[in-house]
């Protein structure tokens, strides 16, 4: 398998519409990059107008011209296959990615939580598969319109092994379109950190019925609860490996003071009766830390509490 692109501009294709996909599908396009969205649900509106992009930081961007498609089969092959569809919806992924696919296609997932890799190395070729992880505040607001509140930066890894020149190839493509980009040694590693925030802040955005992160620091008693839950989880990570110094806790903290009234992504799907990634973000983290001895109490019934409260709210949704 090649281990980095023949070409200056790879043929890219973005599966998974939503803002994740939505958003830096259009940073790299807006760049020059030659992108390629499958989308389900917006399609005829972004056909006819675009996306736009409104930020904070650097005001509007607009990509008016746009390669959509509605079936995988109608874009055809690639050199970089971006999967920004939900956990949830892996299953779908068997029958979207092979017309996207040669024999040296690489795909890179911007999914969150754990186990994504491997669903796509299982039945895709561990070679192929590269991990990235988003640190990005953005919100959907409408078909076509992502609202890009604040940061942005991409850590990316292979899924095995150490950095590949591809993976720096594919760092030089998002740096053009204006996106930080951070290649690691360590892909598990970074998952891990990553987590230390997820977990908590769109844990209890969940749990305390549908707040935002500046609920949850306003509030004496859930912000305790999530230093509790990153004190957990650097505590998993530490017993299969990967060190982190207690100092991310403050961090993590600050760096979501910057972010004021965010609706985690995991918050926003629970509100909305969507599915929500609970086996990636807090099942598959309880269950390493069960396995590994370590004590997280917190973290076990912050899982409970998602569970029964998706359950509930899908029981009620079927009331009639």
């Amino acid at each position: 398998m090649r281990l980095g692109f023949n070409n200056l501009n790879p043929r890219i294709a973005i599966i998974g519409s939503g803002a994740v996909g939505s958003y830096y599908g259009a940073k790299l396009a807006i760049s020059g990059a030659d992108v390629h969205f499958l989308m389900r649900a917006d399609l005829e509106h972004v056909s006819r107008f675009g996306i736009r992009i409104e930020s904070n930081n650097t005001g509007a961007e607009v990509l008016s011209k746009i390669n959509a498609y509605g079936c995988a089969e109608d874009i055809g092959y690639c050199d970089l296959v971006i999967v920004a569809l939900k956990a949830t919806d892996n299953h779908s992924l068997e029958g979207i990615l092979p017309p996207l696919l040669r024999d040296d296609t690489t795909i890179m997932t911007l999914q969150n939580g754990l186990g994504n890799e491997e669903f796509l190395a299982n039945r895709f070729g561990e070679d192929r598969v590269v991990g990235g992880l988003c640190f990005v505040c953005i919100n959907r607001s409408s078909p076509g319109v992502i609202n890009h509140i604040a940061q942005g930066k991409i850590t990316c890894g292979e899924f095995i092994g150490l950095p590949l020149p591809r993976t720096h190839d594919i760092g030089l493509i998002f740096k053009r379109a204006g996106v930080p980009f951070l290649v690691a040694e360590s892909l598990l590693k970074e998952r891990w950190r990553k987590l230390v925030w997820n977990i908590p802040f769109n844990g209890l955005a969940i749990a305390a019925g549908g707040v935002d992160t500046g609920d949850i620091l306003n509030d004496t008693m859930l912000q305790s609860l999530a230093k509790e839950l990153m004190e957990e989880v650097i505590r998993v990570a530490s017993t299969i490996g990967h060190d982190f110094p207690n100092s991310l806790i403050e961090h993590n903290l600050d760096e979501t003071k910057k972010m004021g009234s965010y609706e985690p992504s995991s918050m926003i799907d629970f509100i909305r009766g969507k599915p929500v990634e609970v086996e990636a973000i807090w099942g598959e983290a309880v269950r390493t830390g069960l396995n590994s001895g370590a004590k997280i109490v917190r973290m076990e019934c912050l899982y409970h509490l998602i569970r029964i409260a998706i359950k509930r709210r899908d029981n009620l949704g079927n009331c009639q």
